[in-house]
């Protein structure tokens, strides 16, 4: 296929790969053009703006946030109004979700994995939208992926279940913190602790993922920044608003990754908001 991809953060500059080592025909785009260099010497082309990058079977963007996906849309050289379907994979806010969808052919399909996975091609895909447009990407999804699910067909609540994975990410993270820190106040390693809990109870990936990063401070290199968690936080939060949905354990995760972001600044991975828990506790 004819693929355009813009952004090429950790994730996107992943999963461009892997459809480039795939076969299709990447044309890519990056704020920073250089982060392209590498992929244009695997075969991809390189874009100027991300219009160009829209004259295809497909876009699939893996932006930041609202303001650089809105920017890459409706901004200068944006891709509003070009042939190609777009394929949104940034974690965003339901509100926007919606305008894309009204702006022309859109689906949404946010990922869940960080960048190992990503680049391993294990992703978990969420795809929402036209049936028939998310059916003539599953190729696609085949490549940057593991398994694809079908949210529905309104593409905004692909990124509602997004927002919802990854509040339940950071309030997993907050209860293992919580729980590592009493422990360790009361003389059990943490090391133990995790081993006991992800070998009985709570053998899921992300007590896995997140309880090994939390056990070794394994805080940088950040895989997902605090300020791009406190983000997700945020969008949650106005759904939540917006849903009148009540939702008090949001609160303490936002703030604990505040007070991290504080302290330890903008590079730090967003599991790092279990610092803030045991500066809390004295240690």
């Amino acid at each position: 296929m004819k693929i355009g991809f813009l952004g090429l953060g950790q994730m996107g500059h992943a999963m461009a790969k892997n459809l480039v080592e795939a076969g299709h025909d990447v044309t890519v785009w990056n704020r920073s053009p250089d982060k392209a260099d590498d992929l244009v010497a695997a075969g991809a082309t390189r874009a100027e703006r991300p219009v160009d990058a829209a004259q295809g079977d497909v876009v699939m963007s893996m932006l930041a946030d609202d303001a650089a996906v809105e920017a890459v849309v409706f901004g200068d050289g944006g891709i509003a109004g070009a042939p190609a379907l777009h394929v949104g994979h940034s974690t965003i806010s339901v509100d926007l979700a919606e305008r894309l969808a009204a702006s022309g052919p859109y689906i949404a399909a946010p990922v869940f994995g960080r960048p190992p996975a990503a680049q391993a091609g294990k992703l978990f895909v969420l795809a929402a939208g036209d049936p028939g447009l998310v059916e003539r990407c599953v190729p696609l999804f085949d490549t940057i992926g593991q398994r694809t699910f079908r949210i529905g067909d309104a593409p905004a609540a692909a990124n509602l279940v997004k927002l919802s994975g990854n509040f339940m990410i950071m309030a997993a993270v907050e209860a293992m913190a919580e729980a590592m820190t009493l422990a360790e106040k009361g003389g059990v390693d943490r090391h133990m602790l995790l081993e006991v809990l992800t070998g009985t109870l709570f053998g899921a990936p992300v007590y896995q993922t997140y309880g090994t990063i939390l056990v070794e401070d394994r805080f940088r290199p950040a895989g997902f920044a605090a300020p791009l968690g406190l983000k997700d936080m945020t969008l949650a939060d106005a759904a939540a608003t917006r849903y009148r949905a009540p939702m008090p354990l949001l609160g303490i995760v936002r703030d604990h990754l505040r007070a991290t972001i504080a302290v330890e600044g903008d590079d730090v991975d967003w599991a790092g908001a279990a610092l803030a828990v045991r500066r809390g506790a004295g240690l």
